[in-house]
């Protein structure tokens, strides 16, 4: 029997009594489908998928888009993206580590996803965890001087600035990666296209200006917006364990993946990423 019991008072629901990989009635999907938009993340555990079933599973929220490291595509299903530290003839299988700060992924896309879904399949022991924040909950407990001042603001996210700070073991972008990295534009505050709610944006590619601001001026309030965001309170740390799946909403959720010891220990995550198009025989 299906049942929705909250993770935390401030962000997410576990989801238990249902396999993703078998049959799931309308009635059931659209009840988790719901606790998915108001919470912001949903919590699967000891689920055992195949690729295939990965996508079908997807499907049910919305169609499946891939903008990122093709290189690192599950080679039958590549809409399955890899994040792993194993190698196959000396060469990385997957990305073995990506967003160690916080952000809302593709933010630096005009059209970001709508969300992603983790299947833990292996996990090291210690480390490799994911941090998630609640958007909705940190924009409604601004003070309300605060929501006046941000309500028509933007930022602009810059991926060239952004890359040393992200990855700073990572080369400086070239010149091509410079000319196709155009900055791109979104509202500090975001309304929830299904939901109608207001979430604040203050992840992305960091660090981000106000647009119409230098970065002096930026500065103090995009400080004090990220670190207001990531108050315990409005967050939660997943520590995986095989057969885990989360699935965020990236509308209304900021996440970051923690270290792990990828020399000793093995890890392997199985990502899809959503777009924003829900099939309309499922929303029916």
């Amino acid at each position: 029997m299906l049942e929705l019991v909250p993770i935390t008072d401030g962000i997410g629901t576990e989801v238990r009594g249902i396999d993703v990989a078998g049959d799931i009635s309308d009635r059931d999907f659209e009840r988790v489908y719901k606790a998915w938009l108001d919470t912001t993340i949903l919590l699967f555990r000891g689920q055992t998928m195949t690729p295939a079933q990965h996508i079908a599973f997807t499907k049910r929220f919305g169609e499946i888009y891939m903008y990122t490291r093709s290189r690192f595509g599950d080679g039958e299903h590549p809409e399955i993206l890899i994040l792993s530290n194993l190698k196959k003839d000396g060469k990385p299988v997957g990305s073995a580590y990506s967003g160690r700060v916080w952000h809302s992924d593709g933010h630096f896309l005009t059209d970001p996803p709508v969300g992603s879904m983790l299947h833990a399949r292996v996990v090291p022991p210690v480390g490799g965890d994911t941090w998630y924040a609640n958007m909705y909950a940190a924009y409604d407990a601004l003070p309300e001087s605060v929501k006046n001042r941000v309500e028509n603001l933007k930022v602009i996210i810059s991926r060239v600035q952004s890359r040393p700070y992200n990855y700073p073991d990572r080369p400086a972008p070239t010149a091509e990666e410079r000319a196709e990295w155009g900055d791109v534009p979104h509202p500090v505050v975001r309304v929830h296209e299904e939901t109608g709610r207001k979430a604040l944006m203050v992840g992305g590619n960091v660090p981000w200006r106000i647009e119409g601001m230098s970065e002096e001026e930026s500065l103090p309030l995009v400080t004090f917006l990220q670190e207001f965001a990531v108050q315990p309170q409005f967050t939660y740390c997943h520590k995986w364990q095989p057969g885990d799946i989360v699935l965020w909403d990236n509308r209304s959720a900021m996440h970051r993946a923690t270290y792990y010891d990828d020399v000793a220990h093995t890890r392997l995550m199985h990502r899809t990423t959503i777009s924003g198009r829900r099939s309309a025989s499922v929303a029916a």
